[in-house]
């Protein structure tokens, strides 16, 4: 018997086509049939719906497993998932969770304990030496930069003595316990003998999620704390690979992120914000295991060459077009104009 996909749904069902093809078949056979969503929608519906799409388009293509949460606001500001898998799964943020080590930072910041003015000494015993990040591109020690300057590097360029920096001022068990106090149990460093330095730890795609939701309505700092932070997120400087690869600057500028990697991982969190400036789209995903490829080339590889951060690239342009039609009435939060100077 000659069967094609399409051709097995011709059997009526997807019980029919998994008998033939198997489960990955029937999945694909199922994607196959389904009729394209417009690249623009004029509904949250079916943005939602085009986003789910192409999100099980790229990851199939991936491999490897994931965890994600991606919501798209309705007009009335009610925020439904396009896609929810595994998303109650614990996994390991890397540095992602640097977004959550800066809310803990700025949230002392907002009860007056700190200052972003205030100066931290980079020592050459605090400086990681590896190629992320400028603090070990200096090679001049010891130095004195504002707590202000350590977060703008470490949500940027995502340098991780900027992890050590912030923990000056924040030490790990306290930072853990600012991150509970607002209801986030899985998002947690992992602490160290050194009580002021930890590793990234753990987080869920959701409480990820939920900690973007609550940044963009208000509910995790104070409105300057958040704008500033916003502000990094958002910024040019700001991790361009994956997301927000395909956009243009401008678009750039409407979408704040974050990645994270390490090892297998490769994990990306952000928000997309609507032509008019409001939190329209929020994603949060975390990816690891057996990617399509060569296992040893993908480990070492966090560029766009590996297939994770290429399906988010891909989604991240399908993304941006499925809402750029919608906005919502949720709080808006206007990015910097970019200004292109050349010195002087």
């Amino acid at each position: 018997m000659t069967l094609n996909r399409r051709s097995v749904f011709g059997l009526g069902t997807v019980a029919a086509a998994t008998a033939v093809l198997g489960s990955n078949g029937a999945a694909q056979a199922q994607e196959d049939a389904e009729v394209e969503i417009e690249r623009s929608p004029a509904t949250a519906d079916r943005s939602r719906r085009r986003v789910a799409q192409i999100y099980r388009r790229q990851t199939r293509k991936a491999r490897g497993t994931w965890s994600s949460l991606i919501t798209v606001a309705d007009l009335d500001g009610t925020t439904k998932p396009a896609v929810d898998e595994n998303a109650d799964v614990v996994v390991e943020a890397y540095s992602v969770n640097k977004i959550a080590v800066a809310v803990a930072v700025l949230d002392k910041v907002d009860r007056g304990l700190i200052k972003l003015e205030q100066t931290v000494t980079v020592s050459s015993a605090i400086v990681i030496q590896d190629t992320d990040g400028i603090f070990a591109l200096d090679g001049a020690y010891p130095s004195e930069v504002t707590v202000g300057h350590a977060l703008a590097n470490l949500l940027t360029v995502s340098d991780n003595t900027a992890v050590r920096l912030c923990g000056l001022v924040v030490p790990a068990l306290e930072l853990n316990e600012i991150l509970r106090s607002k209801g986030f149990v899985h998002t947690q460093v992992v602490p160290v003998a050194n009580p002021n330095r930890f590793f990234l730890g753990t987080t869920t795609a959701r409480e990820t999620h939920t900690l973007l939701q609550k940044l963009v309505d208000g509910q995790l700092l104070s409105a300057a704390s958040t704008a500033y932070l916003l502000n990094i997120l958002r910024a040019t400087a700001s991790f361009t690979d994956g997301v927000r690869l395909n956009l243009t600057t401008n678009e750039r500028l409407r979408v704040a992120t974050k990645a994270g990697w390490f090892s297998d991982g490769r994990n990306e969190a952000g928000i997309m914000f609507s032509a008019d400036d409001r939190a329209i789209l929020i994603y949060s995903m975390f990816a690891s295991g057996e990617f399509s490829g060569d296992k040893a080339v993908n480990d070492e590889d966090f560029s766009t060459t590996h297939p994770a951060v290429a399906a988010r690239a891909e989604l991240g342009r399908s993304m941006f077009d499925a809402v750029i039609k919608i906005t919502t009435t949720r709080p808006k939060h206007r990015a910097k104009v970019y200004r292109f100077f050349n010195g002087g």
